[in-house]
């Protein structure tokens, strides 16, 4: 069976993160890009039809397109990411998919909150942890990644794969109704 799932993509991210990612996250292999996810799993890819794309844009008409910077680390246990700040626009993001599709739960109802993020190193603690002291070093050099938020990209895994399914535009805030 398929997957599929929502992202917001950060290509500006590649320079920073690229060669990290390629050494410590395995998604990356799979043909995930640099992204922060918006809400996984959804639903099979098989399943989704334009009616389904047609209410995703829906519910992501209501946030606006934003800007944002990667300006710290994060970590969990076993996993080390750039937080984006803001942060809340993405929390949007991803309340409104859950509120127009509530059968499907961020990482299928595991974590309590939704905490945005961009990962880099996953699955080994000791990986990520060599993963975040790269980071550290890399955003003192260069500093933190600025960009904009002005789509939601559908990838969906049919193959063990990922591709882009379907990209989804977020309205200029002149452009709200």
């Amino acid at each position: 069976m398929s997957v599929s799932a929502f992202v917001v993509e950060v290509p500006a991210a590649e320079s920073l993160v690229g060669e990290l990612r390629s050494r410590f996250d395995a998604t990356s292999k799979l043909g995930v890009p640099a992204h922060i996810t918006i809400l996984f799993p959804f639903m099979a890819a098989e399943e989704i039809t334009s009616d389904v794309l047609r209410e995703a844009q829906t519910a992501l008409n209501a946030v606006t397109s934003f800007a944002f910077s990667l300006p710290t680390i994060g970590r969990f246990p076993t996993t080390a990411y750039l937080s984006p700040a803001p942060s809340e626009p993405f929390v949007a993001l991803t309340t409104a998919l859950t509120e127009r599709f509530p059968m499907f739960r961020p990482y299928g109802g595991a974590h309590e909150d939704t905490v945005p993020h961009l990962t880099v190193a996953q699955g080994d603690a000791s990986n990520a942890a060599s993963a975040a002291a790269e980071l550290e070093h890399r955003l003192r050099a260069l500093g933190p990644i600025r960009t904009r938020c002005k789509s939601v990209t559908l990838l969906e895994n049919l193959s063990g794969h990922w591709r882009e399914m379907h990209v989804f535009n977020l309205p200029n805030a002149s452009q709200r109704t």
